[in-house]
């Protein structure tokens, strides 16, 4: 590894000084940070489809395959899988942070990130086509093989190629890009709330025609040649996984890997159920049937709440992901002027202190939708930090390796997490194990108190 980091010492010694304006980046440096921003603009879009349609889309399901079920046996059930396709996903991002990432070691930032995103793209599409809750369960672990992949592939590329100096605010940026996937997912569920579920999902193949200019016009970073080119005539042996829990890097891999799966599990606990806490809500469906009424509608009941529902969660959803492209900036204010550790400790606190507040005690739907949900997601801003500070930590050749083990392990316990959030759920209230889940964020912030600043950070800001 210490050859690795020599020789991309030499390879970027003598080169010209970075960038200061946007004119003065090279046509390289801006494919590249296009790739990247319209890779985790689509990232965002496929990530978070299902969680807006699971319960309807699940239940839809398993009434398809138990036609004579009881309407509370239903509800029951599709809570439980849904939960479970959920959590399958979620481990299936961890899986392809991990293995895409060392794609993107040995193949190429521009040709992994290329195979991320047709892997997202096609499997999100095929989830229209699931017959059964297991069906969609292993489309959606396929697509989240790539999503999980590009956040790796997409950070390491953008750290290579722009500015040092403008990193907080790049991964602002980077992370604003998944914030607008979200907000095209809410407005498409949205638009489609009237259709069944299962339609949504034909969306998700949209990213998949960018792939073809990017594998044309988007080179691979030349610290990543310069890496290769002395590893090959060195003859030495490329850094592997293993290598992550060697003595010069097992601190750093250790430290983040808690931070991440901490902040992660309370995160999507947040992301996932908390759509299904709003739709459970016993006044919402009370007002709702009083709106029907009032509407003279002649719109069958439940087909009608339902769609209503289907608004609201979006609408919710919506403000979440709209406040948080403020909090990536805020994030990136604090990383600027006190450093990665303590901002992530800050940032970890305030969300601590939000999803706190939000399930301390029952919150009308109003106010959940309006002030205290937007609350929790301005805080998510955190994440963006990590598209910035995971990938310097760590030898050019273990870059995506690391950063795509480290941040998206976690999610092994994030799935871990969301699947036992749902069994320990009572009924449908959703509000103490959203609770319970806020107080992951303590041992994260303690832990992110510890952890290093990236060299390029620390040494020269």
């Amino acid at each position: 590894m210490s050859n690795t980091n020599t020789s991309a010492a030499a390879a970027t010694a003598g080169a010209k000084p970075e960038a200061r304006r946007l004119r003065d980046l090279s046509p390289q440096q801006w494919k590249s940070g296009i790739a990247a921003w319209l890779g985790w603009l689509f990232d965002g879009l496929d990530m978070h489809l299902y969680g807006l349609v699971a319960l309807p889309f699940v239940t839809a399901l398993v009434l398809n395959q138990n036609p004579g079920l009881a309407e509370d046996a239903v509800a029951v059930l599709a809570k439980d899988k849904s939960g479970i396709i959920q959590a399958a996903f979620l481990a299936g991002w961890a899986l392809g942070g991990a293995f895409f990432g060392r794609l993107g070691d040995i193949l190429g930032r521009s040709r992994a990130l290329s195979l991320t995103i047709l892997t997202y793209a096609c499997f999100t599409g095929l989830s229209f086509f699931a017959q059964t809750w297991w069906q969609l369960l292993i489309f959606r672990f396929i697509a989240a093989l790539g999503i999980g992949g590009e956040w790796a592939v997409g950070s390491a590329l953008l750290s290579e190629t722009w500015p040092k100096r403008w990193r907080p605010w790049i991964a602002a940026v980077l992370q604003t890009g998944v914030n607008l996937g979200v907000l095209l997912a809410c407005l498409t569920t949205y638009m489609m709330a009237d259709l069944a579920p299962k339609w949504v999902f034909l969306v998700g193949v949209l990213p998949a025609f960018i792939v073809f200019w990017i594998r044309r016009h988007v080179p691979e970073p030349a610290e990543w040649h310069a890496a290769k080119a002395s590893v090959k005539a060195s003859a030495t042996r490329q850094p592997g996984i293993l290598d992550l829990f060697g003595k010069s890097v097992r601190r750093t891999t250790l430290l983040t890997i808690i931070v991440c799966a901490c902040g992660l599990t309370a995160w999507w606990a947040f992301m996932f159920w908390h759509t299904q806490h709003l739709r459970s809500l016993p006044e919402l469906t009370s007002e709702l049937t009083a709106r029907h009424a009032a509407s003279g509608s002649t719109a069958p009941v439940a087909k009608w709440i339902d769609g209503e529902k289907q608004r609201i969660v979006s609408i919710a959803f919506f403000l979440i992901i709209g406040v948080s492209i403020v909090g990536n900036f805020f994030a990136s204010l604090l990383a600027k002027n006190f450093g990665y550790r303590r901002s992530i400790a800050l940032m970890y606190a305030g969300f601590f202190l939000a999803m706190a507040g939000t399930f301390m005690v029952a919150r009308s739907w109003e106010s959940l939708v309006w002030f205290w949900f937007p609350c929790v997601g301005f805080f998510s801003g955190v994440f963006g930090l990590f598209t910035m500070y995971l990938p310097p930590l760590f030898p050019v050749l273990l870059r995506t390796t690391g950063a795509g083990f480290c941040y998206n392990i976690g999610r092994l316990a994030s799935a871990a997490g969301v699947a036992f959030s749902g069994v320990i759920t009572r009924g449908v209230d959703f509000r103490t194990t959203l609770l319970y889940a806020a107080f992951l964020f303590l041992p994260a912030l303690l832990v992110a108190l510890i952890l290093p600043e990236p060299p390029e950070i620390s040494d020269s800001e």
